[in-house]
C-alpha cells in the first residue's frame, strides 16, 4: 500500500480510502466486519463515514457498525484513521442539524459514543452552512480540538470560495483550519477543476474524491448490461445519456488491458492534489479489485485520450472561460 500526507499535515493515510456508506443498508454487519478486516490487512488505514449513513434519522447505523468493529480490539483503533461528518439531520429538533456550535458539540459526542472511541481523527463538515458564521463554527471546532475529541477538521461539498473564506477566518484565529476537502470528482464529473482544486492547492488541503466511479458508470457498466446484470433506473438513464462516451471509454480500457474501474481510479491517483479516492466496496472481491489501480501508471498519451473522451471544464478558472 502507498501512503500520502493528508494535505499539508504530517498525517499519513492510504492512497485508497474505505468508504462505509454501504454498511448497514446494503452490506450486513458481519460482511462489513470482514471488509474492514481485509482493508486493514491490505494496508488501507483510512476509513470514511458520516453520522447520517444508514439513512435512519438519528440512529447513526453505519457509525455503530464501525464502533462494534473497533471494539473488538486487536489494534483496530490504533491502526485506523477514522473520518466522520457533521451537518445532516439527526432528529426533528431544529437544532439537530447544520453547523451551530450546539449541534457540532452534540453531534461529536454522539459520534464518539457510536464509534466507541475517545477521538475522531478527521471531523468533516458535510456541507456548507450559510446560516452559521465562521466565528461560531471555528470556536466550536477549537474547543473539540483543545479537549482532544477531534484532531483534524475537514470540509465536504464546499465551493472554492467557501474554502478561502473558512481559511481566512481560521488563520485570523491562529487555528489550523481545514486540512481536506471531500468532493464529487471523477472522469465524468470534473467541475471542481475550475475552483475547488485550485483552492485546495493554494491552502494545502488534501482532496478526497467521492463517487470516483460516477456511481458505477465508469465501472464497466455496458459489459454488465450485456451480461444481463441489473442496473438501476437512474443508471439506465445515465447510460443512455452518455452511451457514446462510455462505449469509447470501455473500448479504450480494453485496448489498455485494464478494467474500467481501475483506469478511473488510476487517472485520479495521478493528480497530485488527490490524497485518496473513496472506494465503497459491497464485497471483498470489489475491495481486492480496487487495489490494482495503485499499480497502473497511465502515460501522457493515455491521459490525453481520457481528456478527449471525458473532457473537463477546460482547465482552471478564469482561463477556462475567459482570456
Amino acid at each position: 500500500m502507498e501512503y500520502k500526507n493528508l494535505g499539508r499535515t504530517g498525517l499519513k493515510v492510504s492512497r485508497l480510502c474505505l468508504g462505509t456508506m454501504n454498511f448497514g443498508p446494503f452490506t450486513n454487519e458481519q460482511d462489513s466486519f470482514t471488509i474492514m478486516d481485509k482493508a486493514l490487512e491490505m494496508g488501507i488505514n483510512f476509513f470514511d463515514t458520516a453520522n447520517v449513513y444508514g439513512w435512519k434519522t438519528g440512529e447513526g447505523v453505519t457509525e455503530k457498525i464501525i464502533g462494534r468493529w473497533l471494539a473488538q480490539g486487536g489494534g483496530r483503533r490504533e491502526n485506523v484513521v477514522i473520518a466522520t461528518k457533521v451537518f445532516g439531520r439527526m432528529g426533528e429538533n431544529p437544532n439537530e442539524r447544520r453547523l451551530s456550535a450546539l449541534h457540532i458539540r452534540r453531534a461529536c459526542e454522539e459520534s464518539l459514543r457510536r464509534l466507541q472511541t475517545d477521538h475522531i481523527d478527521l471531523y468533516q463538515m458535510h456541507h456548507i452552512d450559510r446560516e452559521t458564521p465562521w466565528e461560531e463554527i471555528w470556536q466550536a471546532m477549537e474547543i473539540l480540538v483543545r479537549n482532544g475529541k477531534v484532531i483534524y477538521v475537514g470540509s465536504s461539498n464546499f465551493a472554492g470560495w467557501h474554502i478561502a473564506q473558512a481559511q481566512a477566518e481560521a488563520n485570523a484565529r491562529g487555528f489550523l483550519g481545514l486540512v481536506s476537502e471531500q468532493s464529487l470528482y471523477n472522469l465524468k464529473d470534473r467541475m471542481i477543476e475550475l475552483e475547488v482544486i485550485p483552492a485546495c492547492r493554494a491552502y494545502g488541503l488534501g482532496l478526497i474524491p467521492w463517487s470516483p466511479l460516477a456511481g458505477g458508470l465508469l465501472g464497466g457498466v455496458l459489459q454488465k448490461i450485456t451480461e444481463g446484470r441489473r442496473v438501476s433506473e437512474d443508471m439506465q438513464k445515465d447510460v443512455e445519456q452518455h452511451h457514446a462516451q462510455i462505449a469509447s471509454y470501455e473500448a479504450f480500457c480494453i485496448n489498455l488491458g485494464e478494467k474500467p474501474a481501475d483506469v478511473a481510479l488510476a487517472w485520479m491517483l495521478q493528480n497530485p492534489i488527490v490524497t485518496a479516492p473513496i472506494i465503497g466496496p459491497r464485497t471483498i472481491e470489489q475491495l481486492i479489485g480496487n487495489l490494482h489501480s495503485l499499480d497502473i501508471a497511465l502515460p501522457e498519451e493515455a491521459m490525453r485520450k481520457l481528456d478527449e473522451i471525458w473532457p473537463g471544464p477546460g482547465g482552471e478558472a478564469p482561463e477556462a472561460y475567459a482570456w
